[in-house]
């Protein structure tokens, strides 16, 4: 939806921001025999990998399907199964295609910069496109070109071939940096036809459905605050003896030693039955012990 297309764009845009500055602050090619090819790729991938890991953690679709089970109140059949199967791969496909704009950003705009790719394959530029020095050896060729990304490291006499192959790389780089974002578009739009295509839904009833799940989802985190809120409020209320925010409190209770060790320290997500969690040390207590012990009035006039 538009919304998926807008937070597409600014992933995009912070991307393209971040790798500028990265570059800018961080990239200095070591212009040595072995290290380059390294040092490039290093810059190349590993951001990209990073922004593909964080960009499946941050979806939610992705902790869905990890955390989600199959309900025991459906039968297991073939048919079950098939579409279970093919719900599965498209939400992996969505997720996939969300968690690339930002590495596949990164992949682009590294390319298009050239200096990057012009470091990591500088030492294996073919022969035939240097001029100097023909009589040298073959790893002491390689030694030169790849000093040609550091122009204080190039003699003088071999700054003209020095220009040539960095011109050349640099032409290589954004010309491969194109054509990967030529293929993701082409891929994208193609993928979106096909979905179209295959889709039971009209245009309009697609953008009804679209509609609905966005508002079901934004309703159910409003129920989820206000219940989550209420039923603590209850567990609250019994360990201190009041409402918080209450104008006129009667009394206040006061906890004993052991229930402040019993609330206190580190919790997990505690089952207590076939159906039912205890979500906190406080929710824990609350359900198990009696809101008896030592009780305060409070004087009306303070």
């Amino acid at each position: 939806g538009k919304e998926a297309v807008i937070a597409n764009a600014i992933i995009a845009m912070l991307t393209i921001g971040g790798q500028q500055l990265f570059s800018f602050f961080t990239f200095s090619c070591p212009c040595h025999v072995g290290q380059n090819l390294i040092y490039g790729l290093a810059f190349l991938g590993v951001p990209a990998l990073i922004l593909l890991i964080v960009g499946y953690a941050l979806n939610n679709q992705t902790w869905r399907l990890v955390m989600g089970k199959t309900s025991h109140f459906e039968r297991e059949t073939s048919s079950n199964w098939l579409l279970k199967c093919k719900l599965v791969c498209f939400v992996l496909c969505s997720i996939t295609g969300r968690a690339l704009v930002a590495p596949v950003t990164w992949l682009a705009v590294t390319l298009i910069n050239g200096s990057y790719y012009s470091c990591a394959v500088s030492e294996y530029v073919p022969v035939y496109y240097y001029g100097a020095a023909p009589n040298v050896t073959a790893s002491e060729r390689r030694r030169i070109l790849a000093t040609f990304p550091c122009r204080q490291l190039v003699p003088p006499e071999l700054t003209r071939a020095r220009d040539e192959v960095i011109l050349l790389l640099r032409y290589q780089s954004q010309v491969a940096g194109w054509l990967l974002i030529a293929v993701v578009v082409i891929t994208v739009f193609l993928s979106y036809c096909l979905a179209s295509c295959f889709s039971p839904l009209s245009f309009l009833h697609f953008r009804y459905w679209n509609s609905y799940v966005h508002n079901e989802q934004e309703l159910f985190d409003e129920a989820t605050e206000q219940h989550s809120r209420l039923y603590a409020m209850q567990n609250v209320r019994k360990f201190f003896g009041f409402v918080p925010g209450s104008e006129n409190v009667k009394e206040i209770r006061i906890p004993s030693l052991r229930e402040w060790q019993a609330i206190s320290g580190l919790a997990f997500l505690k089952r207590v039955d076939q159906e039912h969690y205890d979500y906190s040390l406080l929710h824990d207590w609350a359900l198990k012990e009696r809101a008896s012990g030592k009780y305060l009035r409070i004087d009306e006039d303070p």
